[in-house]
């Protein structure tokens, strides 16, 4: 009777232990993420962020149904990651997972998923082949984001041109916080930050730069603006100079640099050769060098622009006519050195994860001393890389010289630069132009950062010559790719205003622990007699064991009693 009354006081004790513990684990929540690469741990700024959502938030993500395991496990890292969203929004955030295809008639089906790609959700046709049998499906790998009546596409998968499909999900894996952050940004935006586009040194400008600035006004407000306004009491938070080909004046000069001394960011497309693709059919033409008057300031700066050009051996085609056949010209795309395909980038937040990024006519640039500035390589050609110094010949006729690989041989080369730090004015010591806004003259500036990409086309985009409409930017006409030169501008952007750290979301890292194919092959048999047999064994023995204590424990109760 006592030692019924003992665990029945046990049970209470335990019972009212659970309810304590239930009620403390819905006052204070945690969590512990025993991964080495902390890969179910969101980043601070992202908590912050969801913490400070005001309305109801869904998501709505479309990869359900018949997946391939890589897509499975790409399912399964969304909804561990939206589950983490939910907790830390205090519930505000939910979200459900869909089946594009679950539609019982072809013509529902074939309604759901055009409305999905009219909303921006993009699809991927996705063909396998396995046991010797070609499967075709197409995967909706992206979300719709719902609040308010509104909504936003999230498309998931990167695009991954040079490398596989399994390495692009891992890479989207890696960026997915990021791109959900991104819509989630927009939701509790006071003040969106601004860049002022600065004209007036014949900077790109009309129908070659729609698609970038179309791009930059979906996050930013893009002003375009003369370098005098960024001495205003109300100056931009990122200043971008676009290919200036005309000279800059020395009270243009002084204004941007002054705009740096006081904090401003910039970020530059420079070109040291100009080229007229228009003869670039001749067989004698030679680029020109570009006076746009920024060599010294950017000197000063820490980085020498070098009047000369990059080949890569890597590189994109161009269309070349190689002959003809029954009076037609016969047209061979051959790959051009000066159409570098740089797809080395630095492990940083605005770099990381990105696809090949396409270059055309980049010069090389040489970093010089500058106290105090830290300078960081963003990207580099590939190793099978030349330079070829002013005068530059640029004629499409030599491409159909063979090219000798071997000549390819100076390494790579770095492209774009990222500087940090507190910057020596270039007018230390010297006399203020005239006629400026009256500013007190800063000679050591405050800590900032500017970032050097060494080729005026990078953020441009071709114009279609039959309807005029521009496609996107990084878009080639001649491979019909996308690079990632408008995703690598765009993350530059964010990264050089954002005073939250929100991109910091990009430097996740997500580590993939790939099988040994030949082990396994090796091994197979084995492990699968050893996965069968095992947990035979392992009951029997427990069964045994049990008998025997079974057995021992009465034999020894009957000798009590008959004693």
């Amino acid at each position: 009777m006592v030692n019924r009354k003992i665990a029945l006081l046990t049970l209470a004790n335990v019972l009212v232990l659970l309810v304590v513990l239930n009620q403390l684990s819905s006052i204070w929540f945690f969590r512990i993420d025993l991964t080495e690469e902390k890969r179910f741990t969101v980043k601070p700024q992202t908590k912050e962020l969801l913490g400070r959502l005001n309305d109801d938030v869904l998501i709505e993500v479309f990869l359900e149904g018949d997946l391939n395991p890589g897509f499975k496990r790409f399912q399964k890292q969304i909804r561990e990651l939206l589950d983490e969203f939910r907790i830390h929004s205090d519930g505000k955030l939910n979200y459900l997972i869909t089946d594009p295809t679950s539609a019982k008639s072809e013509k529902a089906r074939n309604e759901f998923m055009s409305g999905l790609i009219s909303k921006g959700v993009q699809p991927i046709n996705i063909i396998e082949n396995k046991d010797g049998q070609r499967s075709e499906k197409i995967v909706f790998p992206g979300a719709l984001l719902t609040t308010g009546g509104n909504e936003w596409p999230i498309n998931l998968l990167r695009n991954s041109s040079a490398q596989g499909w399994q390495a692009a999900l891992n890479q989207s894996m890696e960026s997915m916080e990021f791109e959900f952050v991104l819509v989630l940004q927009r939701l509790i935006e006071e003040d969106r930050k601004t860049i002022g586009w600065i004209t007036g040194h014949g900077e790109a400008d009309g129908p070659k730069v729609t698609s970038g600035k179309a791009l930059l006004a979906e996050s930013f407000d893009l002003l375009t603006i003369n370098a005098e306004d960024l001495l205003k009491s109300r100056p931009v938070d990122l200043a971008m100079v676009v290919q200036p080909t005309m000279p800059w004046s020395d009270r243009d000069l002084f204004a941007l640099d002054q705009y740096v001394m006081r904090g401003g960011k910039v970020l530059f497309f420079v070109d040291q050769i100009k080229v007229d693709m228009s003869r670039a059919s001749d067989p004698d033409y030679f680029a020109e060098i570009p006076a746009h008057g920024l060599n010294n300031l950017l000197f000063r700066y820490g980085i020498r622009l070098n009047s000369d050009a990059v080949q890569d051996a890597v590189a994109l085609p161009f269309p070349v006519v190689t002959g003809s056949v029954g009076g037609r010209s016969q047209i061979t795309p051959i790959e051009w050195p000066f159409y570098p395909l740089a797809s080395v980038m630095a492990d940083h937040p605005a770099t990381r994860n990105l696809d090949a990024a396409w270059f055309r006519f980049a010069s090389t640039t040489d970093t010089v001393k500058a106290e105090g500035i830290q300078k960081t390589p963003l990207i580099w050609s590939s190793p099978y890389t030349r330079t070829i110094g002013a005068p530059v010949k640029v004629s499409v006729r030599d491409l159909q010289a063979d090219q000798n690989r071997s000549d390819f041989n100076q390494g790579r080369k770095p492209l774009a630069w990222l500087l940090e730090g507190r910057f020596t004015s270039l007018y230390r010591n010297q006399f203020t132009p005239e006629n400026l806004v009256p500013i007190e003259k800063i000679e050591e500036g405050v800590p900032t950062k500017i970032v050097l990409i060494s080729d005026g086309d990078f953020f441009q985009n071709d114009v279609d010559a039959r309807n005029g409409t521009p496609p996107p930017v990084g878009f080639d006409p001649n491979t019909r790719q996308t690079f990632s030169n408008g995703d690598l501008v765009m993350n530059l952007a964010r990264w050089l205003t954002d005073e939250n750290g929100v991109i910091l979301a990009r430097s996740k890292k997500i580590e993939v622990r790939p099988l040994d194919k030949n082990k396994i092959r090796a091994e197979r048999k084995f492990w699968q007699a050893l996965n069968l047999t095992l947990p035979i064994l392992i009951m029997g023995c427990f069964g045994l064991i049990w008998h025997w204590i079974r057995r021992k424990k009465y034999t020894s109760f009957n000798q009590g009693s008959n004693g």
